[in-house]
């Protein structure tokens, strides 16, 4: 990449903050939430129990007709799940036409590194939002947010998307 990823820290605080009202509401029982003024009901989250797991999700995600129509033809080249060494990151890496995301999948010492962050539908839908953008406004830029907002509200519903594009706002986003 050229240049500075001057949108990453404010993606990454928006997406903790979305995480956290998911991680709420699942703790809570309750799907209702009000995020800044707008009540809402937050969809469930899946979460992923392996990478294999993990690459069957994407490989719907790809031949959803929503996706396929957005984004021809970046949703007709594959992307690959692997394991990531580590268990700070998830990253995507575009390789021609595909791609590939990497996931710390929580195995290895999993008592003292909790890993299982990686393996939640936002993150990879984070990693696949990669895979759909142009990079044109920056790894984490403009562009990406709102290709990242898109598909998590063709996904998971409007509710995603509307709590994603609030975080970034909130962050001095688009």
């Amino acid at each position: 990449m050229a240049g500075r990823d001057s949108g990453r820290s404010r993606v990454y605080a928006a997406q903790r903050l979305v995480h956290a009202v998911f991680d709420n509401a699942e703790r809570a029982g309750s799907r209702e939430a009000v995020f800044f003024g707008t009540r809402l009901t937050v969809p469930p989250e899946a979460k992923f129990a392996s990478v294999e797991s993990l690459q069957r999700y994407v490989d719907q995600v790809l031949a959803l007709p929503s996706v396929r129509q957005r984004w021809p033809p970046r949703a007709d080249a594959a992307v690959a799940v692997r394991k990531r060494k580590g268990d700070r990151a998830a990253h995507y890496e575009r390789i021609g036409e595909g791609g590939v995301i990497a996931v710390p999948d929580g195995s290895a010492a999993a008592a003292q590194s909790p890993t299982g962050w990686a393996m939640r539908e936002l993150v990879v839908l984070h990693e696949l939002a990669h895979h759909f953008d142009s990079g044109d406004g920056g790894a984490h830029g403009p562009e990406f947010q709102e290709t990242y907002a898109e598909l998590a509200g063709m996904v998971m519903g409007a509710e995603a998307a509307h709590l994603l594009r609030v975080a970034f706002l909130r962050e001095g986003g688009p």
